[in-house]
């Protein structure tokens, strides 16, 4: 392009989520007449319920079609403030939320509003990729706190210590995590409280997955701590809850001057969240929640099946995931066997047996040697891409 010059320099530091290509690689795929099973994106596969569909349709008809407040509608955020108080132990009022058009604005509000060129910004990886790219593209240093497998992907908080400079300015917490599915102990968020205030750092806290935890573990948020709050942003939405990932509607949670500039940022960008969508989700939080309970519970009957075969798979390990909806199975030794790198076998997968998933770098440098599958699919379709990937290997291998 002749104008390419021209571009700002600042949008080569800008990545992107990689979801999305391999998406439309294997849309392209199926336009051609392939079978897909899609294993690549991370969103619930189930229906948006009922009742937030019809609390939309109302809204549409009373006329919420027009401009409201940039912070958000004031009796969604006293219905996000009465949620988030009584789920994390905190007094809040509307002052201290702001909504957003979905979630990942308050990654890039938080970064913004506290963080300076040359500042230090550590966050987990793998992990999801707009950390990584928000970094960049605001000027600061990403520093990476590796996941491991044999922590059940769970960062070692001795390591995060060693990590800490005089230019750290924030950590991103995310738990339960995207891609692994590692979820913190409490424990670790005492240390890592311990850390935040002995250094004076913010934690940016990315709970979206809140609501996704299995084998009767408990949500632990840092913000619960003692004089944890005043430093830390809570990000939160409705899109994995209550499968409205096209709704676009999120939130951040913190102290009052914080969220105020989350909202002038809101009115510099895009004016005010979807008013009518914003209706819907007030009915989200207060209305009946089975069918977000539902969901949970096929979800847990979705991982016992897949992770279990997965781990019958020659070449594949796959640690047990504690939340979310995802699967990050170490793959080496199936990659090893077939004589390619993990990157070329997740593209194999896609080509020859229509499975689309994840490379694990696709999350950051130490998801080297992992493939992300999201099983947000029908226990049909996850037992015949587990067929499918089977049959690859041993295909590959010969």
């Amino acid at each position: 392009m002749a104008n390419k010059a021209k571009f700002a320099k600042r949008m080569a530091l800008l990545g992107t989520e990689t979801a999305f290509d391999v998406l439309a690689r294997a849309k392209e795929l199926e336009a051609k007449g392939k079978s897909i099973i899609h294993l690549e994106i991370g969103e619930p596969d189930f229906d948006t319920p009922k009742n937030i569909k019809e609390a939309a349709k109302k809204a549409l008809d009373e006329g919420w079609t027009h401009y409201v407040p940039s912070p958000g509608i004031p009796d969604l955020r006293d219905a996000i403030a009465e949620y988030i108080g009584k789920t994390r132990g905190l007094k809040l009022t509307r002052d201290n939320v702001c909504v957003t058009s979905g979630a990942k604005p308050i990654i890039y509000f938080t970064l913004l509003t506290l963080v300076n060129p040359g500042d230090e910004v550590i966050y987990p990886n793998p992990g999801f990729p707009i950390y990584e790219s928000c970094i960049n593209f605001v000027g600061a240093k990403p520093v990476p706190i590796p996941l491991r497998e044999e922590r059940n992907f769970r960062f070692d908080t001795d390591e995060l210590a060693s990590l800490i400079t005089k230019k750290t300015k924030l950590l991103i917490l995310n738990s339960p995590q995207n891609p692994t599915g590692g979820v913190l102990e409490k424990k670790d968020l005492e240390r890592v409280a311990e850390l935040a205030q002995r250094h004076d750092f913010y934690i940016l806290s990315d709970e979206v997955y809140d609501n996704m935890l299995y084998d009767g573990k408990k949500f632990e948020s840092i913000a619960s701590l003692p004089e944890m709050f005043e430093r830390t942003v809570i990000l939160n939405g409705f899109s994995k809850t209550y499968a409205m990932t096209g709704w676009r509607v999120g939130y951040g949670v913190c102290v009052p001057e914080l969220a105020a500039y989350f909202g002038r940022l809101n009115t510099n960008i895009d004016s005010c969240t979807c008013a009518f969508n914003q209706r819907a989700c007030i009915e989200a939080l207060k209305g009946p929640q089975d069918d977000a309970k539902a969901m949970m519970k096929k979800f847990d009957e979705r991982r016992k099946l897949f992770v279990k075969g997965l781990n019958e798979i020659e070449g594949f390990r796959c640690v047990m995931p504690l939340g979310a909806f995802y699967a990050f199975p170490n793959v080496e030794e199936a990659a090893k066997m077939c004589k390619m790198d993990f990157r070329t076998l997740a593209d194999r997968l896609l080509d020859m047996a229509g499975v689309a998933c994840l490379s694990g770098t696709c999350f950051g440098q130490y998801g080297a040697g992992f493939i992300r599958f999201s099983y947000a699919n029908s226990e049909k379709n996850l037992t015949e891409a587990l067929n499918r990937i089977a049959d690859l290997i041993k295909k590959l291998k010969k």
